[in-house]
């Protein structure tokens, strides 16, 4: 009898609402960390996260009977009420809707998984939108404009 083997790597991508809302430094790791439990406790696995303050990157490793959606649901839902509940940030937190999830081969993790590593050199750079519209070029999706994250400064 025939079993099922996949090796399934996304790289997703979550923006935070507002500048009120930035993830500030000292309370990143904890969060990170918060976030990698959600994922865990899904039967998922979390290759790396990492991210600025106005948005974050997670690279997965994804069992195929996962719904993707479901699991980004429950990462912003239960993250967003942690970091509410430590009053982590100025005002109510809360993630901008939607989500960016890109397929990665098995050949590109290390070199997803480096460049989630340097995002704050990174961003030194290139705005996390100027960041954002070049992946969704370089995946060949449609979009419009209208419905792509709202930019979230960095610095006020």
């Amino acid at each position: 009898m025939a079993d099922s083997y996949s090796k399934i790597f996304i790289h997703l991508i979550l923006c935070v609402k507002r500048t009120s809302m930035r993830i500030v430094s000292e309370h990143e790791e904890e969060i990170h960390k918060y976030i990698s439990g959600i994922i865990a406790a899904k039967n998922q696995k979390v290759l790396i996260i990492n991210g600025i303050p106005n948005h974050i990157h997670i690279l997965l490793g994804m069992k195929p009977t996962c719904n993707l959606s479901d699991l980004v649901r429950d990462i912003k839902a239960n993250s967003s009420r942690f970091i509410n509940e430590r009053n982590f940030t100025q005002r109510k937190f809360e993630w901008q809707h939607g989500f960016g999830a890109f397929s990665v081969g098995h050949s590109q993790v290390d070199m997803v998984g480096a460049y989630i590593r340097n995002q704050k050199e990174h961003h030194k750079v290139k705005t996390f939108n100027e960041e954002y519209l070049e992946f969704l070029r370089d995946h060949q999706i449609e979009y419009k404009e209208e419905y792509v994250f709202e930019e979230v400064p960095v610095d006020e």
